[in-house]
Order: C-alpha cells, then sequence, then structure tokens
C-alpha cells in the first residue's frame, strides 16, 4: 500500500508539473498534515507553520519539475522543503519568541485513523532503526533532525571537528534509508 501511495504522489507530482491544478489540490490534501506537522513541530507556532506550509506549496507549484526520483519519495522531498523553510524562519527569528505549544496543538484536523496507523508503523519501524545506530550517529541525526540543527550547530554543539559531525550524520542516514527500506 505505501507502494502505490508513492507511486500516486508521483504522478500527481508529473501533472502539477504540467499545470494540473485538481493534481495539486490531490496533493496538497495527501501531504499537508503530515508537512504541518513537521513545521509545527520545529516552529512551535501555528500562524508561522501554516505560513511556511503555504511557502512550501508555492515553491512546490514552481518546482515541480525539478524533483528527482532517485533522491527519494515525494513526501520526503517535501519534508525537506518544509524542515529546511522552518530552519530559515528560526534563524530569522530567535527561538525564544517561538512559544511552546501542548500536544494537543499539535494534532492536525484532517489526520484519518488510517494515515495514523500507517504513522505509528513508520514511527516505530523509525525507532527501531534508530536504536540500532551507534550512540554518535543517533545523536548528531537526532539533533540534525529532530531538534533542527545544522551540521555547524550539532557541531558546536557535541565539541567536535565539523567533518566528523557530517560524516556521523550521513553514515546515519545511510544506515536508516537502508534499515527502512528506502533503497
Amino acid at each position: 500500500m505505501m507502494f502505490a501511495q508513492l507511486a500516486d504522489e508521483r504522478t500527481l507530482l508529473l501533472q502539477i508539473g504540467q499545470g494540473d491544478r485538481q493534481a495539486f489540490r490531490q496533493l496538497y490534501d495527501q501531504t499537508s498534515p503530515h508537512l504541518f506537522a513537521v513545521a509545527l513541530r520545529l516552529l512551535r507556532k501555528r500562524d508561522i507553520a501554516e505560513e511556511v506550509l503555504q511557502e512550501v506549496f508555492l515553491t512546490l507549484w514552481h518546482a515541480a519539475d525539478q524533483y528527482d526520483t532517485e533522491r527519494g519519495s515525494v513526501r520526503t522531498w517535501l519534508s525537506t522543503i518544509t524542515r529546511n523553510r522552518c530552519i530559515d524562519r528560526i534563524r530569522r527569528a530567535p527561538v525564544e519568541t517561538l512559544p511552546l505549544l501542548d500536544d494537543d496543538a499539535l494534532a492536525s484536523e484532517k489526520d484519518d485513523p488510517l494515515t495514523h496507523v500507517l504513522d505509528q508503523d513508520h514511527h516505530a519501524l523509525l525507532s527501531v532503526c534508530l536504536g540500532e545506530l551507534d550512540e554518535q550517529q543517533r545523536h548528531c541525526v537526532s539533533l540534525a533532525f529532530f531538534d533542527g540543527m545544522t551540521h555547524q550547530e550539532v557541531a558546536t554543539h557535541l565539541t567536535v571537528p565539523l567533518g566528523s559531525a557530517k560524516t556521523w550524520i550521513r553514515r546515519g542516514l545511510d544506515f536508516l534509508k537502508k534499515c527502512m527500506g528506502a533503497v
């Protein structure tokens, strides 16, 4: 079922590249709850997360033809764009100005039970795979992708050379891709 969804998202993306507004709407409906959750987790403020989500989909509309199927799924590509936009926002505004939200604020109104179950399975597999990483790789990957730190910030935080942090992150991500079946 996961592969059918990915193929469908790729098809939609190709149609969006040709200016198909209906395909754009369908891809938005399929991916926006996940992307909004990513933005909200990083930014901790609903209105800013909504703005970032709008920017992401505007980018998608104009850059759908830049998607490379060899670099991952459509959802991963969009998640990366979302994460990068969030990091840009965080760098422009001090983190202290972004209030913390409770867990109820993180729930999306568009989540359906099937999506919830698939996300739980995905998170469970991710937890297992993260547990198989060595301590340095797990810590670096967690800081970079769950806390939104840049490679330089990870290196500074851990007081290690930048090259070491980059290597640990790269090797950790390579392992996670293999472990989760993305390769």
